[in-house]
């Protein structure tokens, strides 16, 4: 191993002797470079080099590279500095070149780099990343080496479609080959006929092409149309501009003759607009014909027809429409893009009468309408609630603007909502998702008694063992008794705690989690009622006994506690919580948290309380290895060394380990 690294390092001297010749680094620095390469050059030799190795040893080449190039760029500025005083001197003209020419030092640093990257790839074949690096590196510095690349990462990774589409992406763009980047993306689909990517990526590439081809004609003054549709203003732009396209093949003649080359222009531009066509319509049957089960791909070959303005356009459009219809009528999904299509335009433009907005919305009406009669399923009535919710609030994640902009008020279109949810109803669809967001739909529009009466009838109905719903409507009936809590009367206390009561016997305790802490703060002013609620919440703490399920609930109560009526209270509080039948463990270090937050800050009684929290946590749980290692980080800490080595000692007697326990670094 030290041969073939000292072999390596000697094929650096010519390179290094040239970097101190031509004065961009010192001698001391070629020696620090040495003993670097020479520690990165030993990483690599190990029997199993790490991924680390590699890309660390070429970010350091890297940084050398860009250090050598702007000491050469500061030599050459000097240079020039100082050509320009001799010249100043001699009265002579400037001339702005210096000469620099290049040796071994220029091209050694990324002759290195790539083949260190070329290494790499061959140690990890499989570390897309490390490749994607090595191409991105060599396009950078545009060596001829990328070619080569390329073949490798494709041989290695015929399935990855990103390597497919890069490799024709820089055929393309770099090496302006069209017909390698058509032969790599062919190539690509036999390789993966599913990637979605592949097909839209391999159409795009082609009305690129055209539309430079396009480009390439008009800079030759013929006049051609772009693939790409034109505004208003670039047409008459052009209108009013002729002359500038005026062709260079122009001869001076009878009309005739005019007519005839204008015939044969808009011939070959016709030409142009049908092979557009050709190539979109071959490209959408190839891929459909691979991929029949994708909307997300006829999404996107639709998005590319209104982009673009070719013959038969309008055609292609219908069919692929009445083929998205056809294969997709019986997809909840596809009626939901169908009808927000409708409107989606609408909701970019500030300046919309409200007759079309209107229109627009009793299209996308039409659209839900028509998809209820063919799938009247849960979920899209689901869909359908929830684009009116789009559509009337505005601060939703995926609102639909298009009522404000024209002036239009969101909530006379409230009936239709409540039509939708009442449908649902009727016709059994309606699920417990979209029960809730019936009641809440009236709570955000301020409709807080029908909300009371609907989720009254909702959960004494279909939705009894609901626990969303039920949750909704006690927090509802609080909100109720809350805002009117200067008429409040103990008979509505007394009724609203029944049916608390009745909520939280039916629910799991992680289920009516915020329930219980909405209750308890609820009912904190009345004492009598309070301590009612808190025997409850006692008795299904009980009932759940030996697992984590009601630690928040209990932690909340106890911290609550704290801050309302202070340490006394609360440990109180949580006595009575760890009276229960086998307490949880995250409890237990929650109160210990808390008496050790408390002895930091001078309380007494705190460290003596935390302690008889450790002894009656390992008396539960004497074989968990993590209760008696906190407790003896926390003698190391706030204890003497007999108090700690006594806890160490029944530690090891516990858990029978000969083994001491572990214990950070610090202590």
């Amino acid at each position: 191993m030290a041969d073939v690294v000292q072999f390596r390092l000697e094929r650096m001297a010519d390179e290094l002797d040239d970097l101190e010749r031509r004065g961009l680094f010192s001698h001391a620095e070629i020696d620090e470079i040495v003993r670097r390469r020479r520690d990165f050059e030993y990483r690599l030799k190990r029997p199993s080099p790490l991924k680390q190795d590699f890309v660390s040893y070429i970010e350091y080449e890297k940084q050398l590279d860009q250090l050598r190039d702007l000491r050469k760029r500061a030599i050459l500025g000097e240079l020039r500095q100082k050509r320009h005083r001799e010249e100043e001197k001699e009265g002579r003209r400037r001339d702005k070149t210096v000469k620099w020419n290049n040796s071994i030092s220029d091209v050694a640093g990324v002759r290195r780099i790539l083949d260190i990257y070329r290494m790499a790839v061959v140690r990890y074949k499989g570390d897309l990343d490390l490749w994607f690096r090595y191409l991105e590196f060599c396009r950078e510095r545009k060596h001829g080496r990328m070619k080569k690349a390329l073949v490798e990462a494709i041989r290695f990774h015929p399935k990855v479609p990103g390597l497919w589409i890069y490799a024709a992406a820089w055929e393309f763009d770099q090496n302006l080959n069209v017909a390698a980047a058509r032969a790599l993306m062919q190539s690509g689909l036999r390789a993966c006929p599913k990637s979605e990517d592949l097909w839209i990526e391999y159409l795009r590439m082609e009305l690129t092409y055209l539309n430079k081809l396009k480009a390439r004609k008009v800079a030759l003054g013929e006049e051609v149309v772009t693939l790409e549709k034109e505004s208003g203003e670039a047409k008459q732009w052009k209108e009013e501009n002729k002359d500038l396209f005026m062709p260079l093949n122009e001869e001076r003649g009878d009309a005739e003759g005019s007519d005839l080359q204008e015939g044969a222009l808009e011939k070959k531009e016709n030409l142009f607009w049908q092979q557009g066509s050709m190539i979109l319509q071959t490209i959408y049957h190839g891929a459909v014909e691979a991929l029949p089960s994708s909307m997300s791909l006829r999404k996107r070959f639709l998005e590319i027809l209104d982009s673009v303005d070719l013959a038969h356009s309008d055609e292609l459009k219908i069919e692929v429409m009445e083929n998205f219809k056809k294969d997709f009528s019986h997809d909840v999904d596809y009626w939901d893009w169908i009808a927000r299509l409708q409107v989606s335009n609408s909701a970019n433009h500030k300046d919309l009468k409200r007759e079309v907005v209107l229109s627009k919305l009793d299209r996308a009406v039409q659209v839900y309408e028509e998809a209820l009669k063919v799938l009247p399923t849960a979920k899209m009535y689901s869909l359908y609630g929830k684009f009116w919710l789009d559509v009337i609030f505005s601060d939703r994640e995926d609102s639909i603007p298009m009522l404000s902009n024209c002036g239009v008020d969101a909530l006379d279109f409230s009936s239709s909502i409540l039509k939708v949810y009442e449908n649902a109803e009727s016709s059994g669809c309606l699920t417990e998702d979209l029960a809730c967001q019936y009641v809440s739909f009236y709570l955000q529009t301020g409709r807080l008694e029908e909300a009371r009466n609907l989720a009254e009838k909702l959960c004494n109905g279909k939705f009894s063992g609901s626990a969303n719903l039920w949750i909704l409507r006690s927090s509802m009936e609080m909100k109720w008794l809350t805002d009117k809590s200067s008429s409040m009367s103990m008979d509505e206390l007394h009724s609203v705690f029944e049916l608390l009561k009745n909520v939280l016997s039916r629910l799991s305790l992680p289920e009516a989690e915020c329930l219980w802490l909405m209750a308890l703060k609820f009912f904190s002013n009345n004492k009598d009622l309070f301590r009612k609620l808190l025997k409850n919440l006692m008795i299904a703490l009980a009932r759940a006994g030996g697992t984590d399920r009601g630690f928040s609930i209990a932690s909340a109560i106890v911290n609550w506690v704290l801050q309302r009526d202070g340490i006394e209270q609360a440990r109180e509080m949580y006595k009575r919580f760890l009276a229960l039948p086998h307490p949880s463990l995250k409890f237990f270090k929650h109160c210990i948290d808390l008496e050790s937050n408390l002895s930091f800050v001078g309380d007494g009684d705190a460290l003596r309380n935390a302690r008889k929290l450790y002894e009656l946590a390992v008396a539960i749980y004497d074989q968990n290895r993590e209760v008696w290692k906190d407790y003896y980080i926390m003698e190391l800490k706030v204890g003497t060394s007999e108090t700690a080595n006594a806890v160490h000692w029944r530690a090891r007697k516990t858990l029978k380990d000969t083994i001491m326990l572990s214990v950070p670094n610090d202590w």
